[in-house]
This record gives structure tokens, sequence and C-alpha cells, in this order.
């Protein structure tokens, strides 16, 4: 029945006619649904024509210039143990303590090196610690990909989180690669949990951290659990890393988007040199593999443009599906990490993005 013909016979159709049109429409639907699903089964991958992606007019003129910036380039493959370590142990610029210094002070913080389970630290604690955070302690693990970040070039979200929010702050020096594959990084994580949740109530504890930072605080939790050990009272993961593998749909579709990070060359080998042969989805370095259940509550960050999205849902999808209240929060227009960035540089979605992390501390840990 052509359209003319369902118009022109709409007022002589018998009664009960409806009833009957409406069942076969949803199943001729459907079917249809069915058989576009195996066709694109059937294909192996889509075509995407080569495009301009506009800097997002929906953000703040300082995100704007932000994600104008041309795309990071990673360093070249280290070939040999050497160049490896060289790389990870390439000094700062010669600027670095005045800069570091002028940074603290843009945050009201202070940093003081400190010991907690054999394990190098750092206590970041700000001018004023909000009067509800006096029982509370955050610890933190940095990002940097296991090959960066260490010592006080590793604090840049400790001290963000410390002076935004108003919380001490035990950052984590822990080991990097080349000389300390997995598990050592989360050996000293672990080492520090472990004397850190006996100096406050646990449930007061929180747990933050961005990028490889962010899986290991997904790690620790996993780890805890299967240890015996109490459970920090939430958890703020962003961007995590949680599958080292490329697994996940933002691997492609945010492939060259992302103008922060790639996956395949620089960032693969080193997830396989962290891996120490092991598989990639061994739940032990890929956490979005292992158990959720009875993790405390979550809050979850990512970007449109986050070649680590993917990763971030998948997480949350777990969590989920383990009955854990989550929050997810997707920046607009960002790529990996750039919602630390825009708060270094005073964009108005870094300062907002910290104080929902802020109020997410505040309504879930104890007091």
């Amino acid at each position: 029945m052509n359209a003319t013909s369902q118009h022109t016979d709409r007022t002589s159709r018998p009664p009960g006619s409806l009833s009957r049109i409406l069942p076969a429409l949803a199943l001729a639907l459907t079917a249809s649904a069915w058989n576009g699903a195996a066709s694109a089964q059937g294909e192996a991958a889509r075509t995407v024509p080569s495009r301009i992606l506009p800097v997002p007019d929906s953000v703040s003129p300082a995100l704007q210039k932000l994600i104008g910036q041309p795309p990071s380039l990673p360093p070249a493959i280290p070939k040999t143990p050497e160049e490896w370590k060289a790389l990870v142990n390439r000094p700062p610029p010669p600027d670095f303590a005045q800069r570091f210094a002028e940074f603290c002070d843009k945050f009201g913080v202070a940093v003081a090196p400190q010991v907690f389970g054999g394990v190098r630290c750092y206590v970041v604690t700000p001018r004023v610690v909000k009067a509800g955070n006096r029982g509370r302690l955050l610890v933190g693990l940095h990002h940097g990909g296991w090959v960066g970040a260490a010592g006080e070039s590793g604090l840049t979200e400790a001290v963000v989180i410390a002076g935004l929010i108003g919380y001490k702050v035990i950052a984590v020096d822990y080991r990097l690669l080349p000389d300390h594959p997995f598990p050592a990084a989360m050996d000293d994580a672990m080492a520090v949990w472990r004397e850190v949740s006996k100096l406050a109530r646990p449930e007061n504890i929180g747990v933050f951290g961005s990028s490889v930072g962010g899986s290991m605080v997904l790690s620790l939790v996993q780890r805890a659990k299967r240890e015996g050990l109490p459970l920090p009272g939430a958890v703020m993961s962003g961007s995590p890393w949680s599958d080292l593998s490329k697994t996940g749909d933002s691997y492609y579709t945010n492939d060259g988007v992302d103008g922060d990070l790639a996956y395949d060359g620089f960032w693969e080998a080193v997830a396989k040199l962290y891996a120490d042969g092991r598989d990639l989805k061994d739940p032990l370095v890929s956490p979005v593999y292992g158990d959720f259940h009875g993790f405390p509550p979550t809050y979850l960050v990512t970007g449109t443009r986050d070649l680590l999205l993917s990763c971030t849902v998948r997480v949350q999808q777990r969590l989920l599906q383990a009955g854990v209240p989550t929050e997810l929060e997707v920046e607009e227009g960002q790529s990996h990490m750039s919602y630390l960035v825009a708060a270094t540089m005073d964009a108005p979605e870094g300062a907002e993005l910290y104080s929902h992390i802020a109020r997410f501390f505040d309504e879930r840990l104890g007091r």
C-alpha cells in the first residue's frame, strides 16, 4: 500500500486494523535493524573522509587557545635500555625550581618531601585547609606514562587539587621505567596506602590520579580488595589508561583528533615495556578487565577529543554493572588531560571541573 492509498483509506479502515498494523510495523523495523546490524558487522571498517576540525566556539576563549595549539609529538622510540634511561632521566629545565615555586605560590600550597612505607612522597598542604577537611586526606598518583613526571615535576595535579579544593595531599613518587616495570609502581603505591590508611580513617581518605595515575588508582582499589586491606572512601580517576591494549572505539575515532596523545608507536612501546611480558589485557596491568564489585564511589573525567575516552567510558560501564555510585564528566572539546592544563592556565573550565571534584569528595568522604 502506497502513501496515497493509506491516506485515502484511513476513514474506511475496519475496526481493530490499527492494532494489527502497529505490531507488523514494529516487526518490520526490528527486522530492518537486524539486517543493518548484520551488514555493519560484515564490513571490516568504515572509511572516514579527511576533514578539518574547527576549534569549538562552545568553550571559553582560554580553552579555545589551548585546543588550537599544534599537536604534541611523542618522543622517538628508544632502541636500547640506555636510551630509555636517558629519556626518563632527562634533566628538568634550568629554571624549573623557580617556576615550580611560583606555581606553588599561585595555588597557595607548601610542598615537603616525606617517606611513607619506604617510598618517597611529597606532602602538599594548602595555606588554608577547609574546616570540614581537617580530618580528611587525599593520596595522589601522578601522570607521566611511567616514563616521566618524577619528583616535583609530577606534582602538578596534587598542587592544583590541594590549592583549589583545600585538602592535604600525599603525592606518591613511585618508581619508573625502564628499570622498574610492573609491578614496581603499584608496589610503591600499595606500600604508601598501607601506611597512610593508618593515619586517618580509611573512609576519610580519597585517592586520585589522571592518565596512568588514574589507571593506578583503579588498580590500587582492586589490589587492596584482594589483599584484604581497607578501601578509600572515594576515588577520582581522570582519563585513566585502563586498557593498555588498543581496545576501545576512541583509540580509532580520536586518533589524530587528540592533540596530546597517540597510541601507535611510542605509547604502545611504553605499554609493552611496563607490562614486562604480560598480556596487555591482564587485569593486573589493564584494570578495566578487573573486578569492580565493592568499589568506593568513583568520579571519572574525560573529554570529547580524548584518545582514552573509551577507556574511561568502559570503566564507568563496569562500575555501573557492579552497582557502584559513579559520576562521569566529559569535557567539551578537550584532549587527554586538557582539564588539568586548563586549570593551570586559568581557563574557567578547569576551575569548574575541580569544583565538581571538591563537591564529590565533600559528599562522599567521611568526617
